[in-house]
């Protein structure tokens, strides 16, 4: 029992001891004797301002009325942390012993600034400002060794944290929660930060093998998770203060535009196939001057896989070198979001749709997209399907250099051919949108059918066409097109129309024509393709062409010609066919004036030398050289009138 009370009244005495210790030690030489050890941490000037105080609970330590930790001598703006209420926790068995251990550090509301530099310094990077910080109980007390930092833990409440990258846009977050658990210090340490950088909050979550280590600027192991009420990101690998990080990044979402939103980046629109849900799994690397390697990349964008690598340059806009293989590639999504007419992820993404009665879309195109990123993606498919073209084996590569985007169609399978060329978007100012292209040996049925709703010609053929067009929409686009081009067809047919039937009895209507070749070349200005040229050979007759497309307007005129070789013996017989009106339901209608015009010009004008010398003989009247009947007789009125006046004055 003694030994009891005994061992009570050691532990009384310590209690004691620890007491005393605290109300003879002031409380301005503790927190002075803890900045030393905050500066022997890191490097920095440590200044503890305004009134300190002494707490006793909930934590033994003292509270300052300010706390400010000095950023790296080459940083441009204020201190790297500063906060207006800030309070120290110290070990009270350590106090007794004459030593100050600080247990935990918190912060109220305080500003933090982080600020990084292309070759690689960042403020967080922290030297070791050397010596010991211990209470000098007298002047003749031996020295001491310098004895290791430990925070076994820290609390920023509410504060506000300014990210500055040299090249790239100030970043500011408010309302910022940030701890740290670091009970051991040749242990594990664990960081968590809550934030709000806009509606949905956002939870960061790091666990980090020897913190210590991590601190002296080794690279350590580590386990870190972002989440979101959209979904959330995972990196199990390795990270240094230095900013190098390396290891296995997986990005899961639900919804990818809840999750960008809830980071801060602004309105986005993803449609369905690039990205609008996510499971993407890649090998990540980043070194300390901001290059980003990322290898073995498996991705479903919800609904498309693919899979690549990329080399991505962060300072600034990114520069992208990216090469990715996709199996089919569904772009259908892409088309029916046709509603915002976006080209760019910032604001929705669209594809043209095809041609309707109702004409192009007049949604303004948002381009933006394009200011976001340099550099070239190499793009491999089996299949793509844009909705309006279904095309095969695809090699792509697209070149971005200050908003203007260059596809360098290097072999698109399409459509039984290939096509090959160049195409161009180009937002600097204003969007426009050009190119050269060529096909060889292309099913034009098809093509025609999906691009404008033209799906009576049947045939193989080559085409080449350049083009530039400019405007905020589709429809203004298509208006504004100009260009050249020229397309050979071998043997094929026209569905709906029937020149052979045409030759024999003039109808048109039904049936179809066979031809075994067809060439033409056009002009494009102002919407308008314009083709005077066109010659279509038949087995029994030829036909030729001219007239104009709306292609802005989706509309058609066109008179097409076709000609007997033999009829009537030796003389041939043409009759031309008027196709116009809209794309969708055109008219077609042969030309019979025109018909007899062409054919029966000289049966024309010998019937009407007989009626004019007929009516020579009835009238009374004689033309000279070249005068028409008309003209004869208006002559002798005249002159029958002028006798007549004159025979008053005789």
């Amino acid at each position: 029992m003694k030994w009891i009370i005994r061992a009570i009244g050691i532990l009384l005495l310590i209690l004691a001891v620890a007491v005393g210790s605290l109300f003879l030690l002031p409380a301005d030489r503790i927190a002075r004797i803890a900045a030393d050890q905050l500066h022997n941490l890191t490097g920095r000037e440590v200044t503890i301002t305004g009134d300190v105080g002494l707490t006793f609970w909930p934590v033994l330590g003292v509270t300052a009325g300010g706390l400010e930790v000095g950023n790296a001598d080459w940083a441009k703006d204020g201190a790297m942390l500063s906060a207006a209420n800030a309070a120290i926790g110290v070990d009270a068995m350590a106090l007794i012993r004459g030593e100050i251990k600080i247990t935990n550090i918190e912060a109220q509301s305080p500003t933090i600034r982080l600020e990084q530099r292309r070759d690689g310094r960042a403020s967080w990077q922290f030297s070791d400002g050397g010596g010991a910080a211990s209470i000098e109980t007298a002047p003749s007390a031996p020295a001491r060794s310098p004895r290791p930092l430990t925070i076994q833990r820290l609390d920023i409440t509410d504060a506000t944290l300014i990210y500055d990258a040299e090249g790239a846009d100030l970043v500011r977050f408010a309302g910022v929660d940030l701890s740290l658990d670091w009970p051991e210090r040749a242990g594990d340490a664990v960081i968590k930060a809550a934030l709000r950088p806009a509606a949905d909050r956002v939870t960061i979550e790091a666990k980090i093998d020897r913190f210590d280590q991590l601190l002296n600027g080794d690279i350590r192991p580590l386990r870190a998770r972002v989440d979101t009420k959209g979904g959330g990101v995972t990196l199990a690998g390795r990270a240094g203060l230095s900013g190098a990080v390396a290891g296995d990044l997986w990005f899961k979402t639900s919804n990818t535009e809840r999750f960008l939103a809830a980071l801060g980046v602004g309105a986005v629109a993803l449609p369905q196939g690039l990205g609008k849900t996510t499971d993407i799994k890649l090998d990540l690397t980043l070194t300390p001057d901001r290059r980003l390697a990322l290898r073995d990349v498996v991705a479903d964008l919800g609904g498309n896989a693919l899979t690549g690598a990329a080399d991505i340059t962060l300072n600034g806009t990114p520069d992208v070198n990216a090469q990715f293989n996709v199996g089919t590639l569904d772009l259908t999504g892409f088309a029916r979001s046709d509603t915002s007419g976006s080209l760019a992820p910032a604001s929705g993404t669209a594809a043209p749709a095809p041609a309707s009665s109702s004409g192009w879309s007049t949604a303004p195109i948002d381009a933006s997209a394009l200011a976001g990123f340099n550099g070239e993606i190499a793009l491999r498919a089996d299949s793509i399907d844009l909705g309006t073209l279904s095309l095969g084996a695809t090699r792509v590569l697209l070149r971005n250099d200050r908003s203007r985007l260059v596809a360098e169609l290097r072999e698109i399978r399409a459509y039984a051919g290939v096509i090959s060329g160049e195409f161009v978007i180009n937002n600097r100012n204003g969007l426009s949108v050009g190119g050269a292209l060529n096909a060889q040996s292309i099913a034009m049925q098809p093509l025609l059918q999906q691009t404008a709703g033209l799906g009576r010609f049947h045939g193989t053929g080559d085409a080449e066409v350049s083009f530039l067009g400019s405007g905020a929409s589709l429809n203004a686009i298509m208006r504004s097109l100009s260009g050249s081009g020229a397309v050979n067809v071998g043997r094929g047919h026209i569905d709906g129309i029937d020149l052979d039937a045409l030759m024999g009895n003039f109808d048109v209507e039904g049936g179809t024509t066979v031809f075994d070749s067809l060439a033409a070349t056009f002009d494009m200005d102002q919407g308008v393709l314009r083709n005077d040229d066109l010659l279509m050979q038949l087995p029994n007759f030829t036909a030729t062409g001219t007239g104009q497309v709306g292609l802005g307007a989706q509309t058609l005129d066109y008179t097409v010609t076709p000609k007997a070789l033999q009829v009537n013996g030796d003389r041939g017989l043409a009759i031309p066919v008027r196709i116009f009106g809209p794309w969708a339901a055109p008219q077609i209608k042969p030309d019979l004036q025109a018909a007899v015009d062409m054919n029966f010009a000289k049966e024309k004008e010998k019937a009407r030398q007989k009626l004019n010398e007929k009516l020579e003989e009835e009238l009374g009247v004689s033309r000279q050289d070249g005068q028409s009947v008309e003209d004869a007789l208006k002559q002798k009125v005249e002159d029958e009138l002028r006798r007549g006046l004159f025979k008053l004055f005789d």
